[in-house]
């Protein structure tokens, strides 16, 4: 083994030892909120919560076989036809985290704006709580096509395991956020993904709707004009909440709305739409039938 072998291993092992202390962490903070909220008696829905730490462990094994298995499985064929890489090393990992964060803004705004991405990230928000089991609900499935959008970051000359890894650490970055117990900071709202500011994208005000896509960063929304500050109280949940804390149904009941709307439509460029265009459209022969 090469001395640049045995770097970029030395390396690779103290990024996922990070991870995991990062990992560790962040349920320690999740632990020491449900404690808290015990002890003072906290309103809080606690069927809402343990559905969330239900949709956690289901999701874990889903996660890591899909965004982890099959997307390594899938980028490294296209990282192996690029002519010319970028190497591991302690300055790439912050490039990464910068390109992996520019990544998941357009991820997480695509997710908003086409239907059948949205039937997977709707679990996210479909909890009328905020507290830091939210973070914990994520789609099951969501790893079965997150990893496509690495694809240019491959292309551009990142492995495929730091890209990996360093959209998962944007992704473990937000766990600390989904808390109304730290107001506003500041400046650092301005900069930062901070709680004040996703609790705006968490909100199903009508001012708040697909605001605050970032990851870790805010600059994307500014220079996209999709940054909103917390200017006013948020209402938490869907704009039509789906009232159930069955974790399965949670996961999957926006992908029967979708299928019950599809089977309406009266024609094929229509299914097309409900399917993957905006989530707002519907067939004007939807209203006047008393669909909606």
């Amino acid at each position: 083994m090469s001395i640049e072998e045995i770097t970029i291993l030395f390396e690779t092992s103290e990024i996922l030892m990070l991870v995991a202390i990062f990992f560790i962490f962040n349920i320690s903070l999740i632990a020491i909120e449900i404690v808290f909220d015990l002890a003072k008696r906290k309103g809080r829905n606690w069927k809402d919560t343990l559905s969330n730490i239900t949709i956690y462990f289901l999701g874990q094994l889903t996660e890591k076989l899909l965004l982890g298995s099959l997307g390594l499985v899938a980028l490294l064929p296209i990282y192996y036809f690029i002519p010319y890489d970028i190497p591991m090393t302690w300055w790439t990992w912050g490039l990464g985290i910068i390109a992996a964060d520019f990544t998941y803004y357009w991820m997480h705004r695509l997710e908003h704006e086409h239907r059948i991405l949205w039937a997977s990230h709707s679990v996210h928000h479909s909890s009328q709580d905020y507290n830091l089991t939210v973070s914990f609900r994520l789609s099951i499935i969501e790893g079965l096509f997150e990893w496509m959008f690495l694809i240019p970051m491959i292309i551009a000359g990142f492995n495929p395991f730091q890209a990996i890894m360093c959209l998962i650490f944007v992704a473990q970055y937000q766990t600390w956020i989904h808390t109304e117990k730290i107001y506003k900071l500041g400046w650092l709202d301005e900069i930062f993904n901070t709680p004040s500011v996703h609790r705006v994208h968490h909100g199903s005000n009508q001012e708040y709707l697909d605001k605050n896509y970032g990851g870790v960063l805010m600059i994307w929304d500014k220079i996209f004009g999709t940054f909103k500050r917390e200017d006013q109280k948020v209402v938490y949940g869907l704009t039509e909440n789906i009232n159930t804390n069955n974790p399965l149904k949670i996961n999957f009941i926006e992908y029967k709305n979708i299928w019950e709307e599809v089977k309406l439509c009266r024609t094929f460029s229509d299914k097309c739409r409900i399917i993957f265009g905006n989530l707002a459209w519907k067939p004007s022969y939807f209203k006047k039938s008393k669909i909606y």
